[in-house]
């Protein structure tokens, strides 16, 4: 099943993530066009950035680090993150999906 920024694995699920590096602080900015936007202060260097936005997502879904990483582009704003969780975290995505204030998770 896809939802635009959200797709349905076998192992879990998939999110297009938009990620803006450098910011003054990391935050879950809510849905964009096709993506869920988020923030990190990491900057764009050796994969922090990526790393950052792991544990970012993992916080705000209520995952552990390990079951959330980044597949595709690890070098450009938009990335293709994989989470490898259940139920309950699917539904916790979708939440993020359909806050339109964004916030901090």
């Amino acid at each position: 099943m896809s939802d635009g920024a959200l797709t349905v694995t076998a192992e879990g699920f998939l999110l297009r993530v938009r990620l803006t590096p450098g910011a003054a602080f990391d935050r879950v900015d809510g849905p964009g066009d096709g993506y869920l936007a988020a923030r990190v202060r990491a900057k764009p260097e050796n994969g922090k950035a990526n790393a950052a936005l792991e544990a970012l997502l993992a916080k705000a879904l209520g995952a552990p680090k390990r079951a959330v990483s980044v597949t595709r582009g690890g070098k450009s704003r938009l990335k293709t993150v994989a989470v490898t969780a259940g139920a309950e975290t699917l539904a916790r995505a979708r939440t993020l999906l359909d806050n339109t204030t964004g916030g901090n998770p």
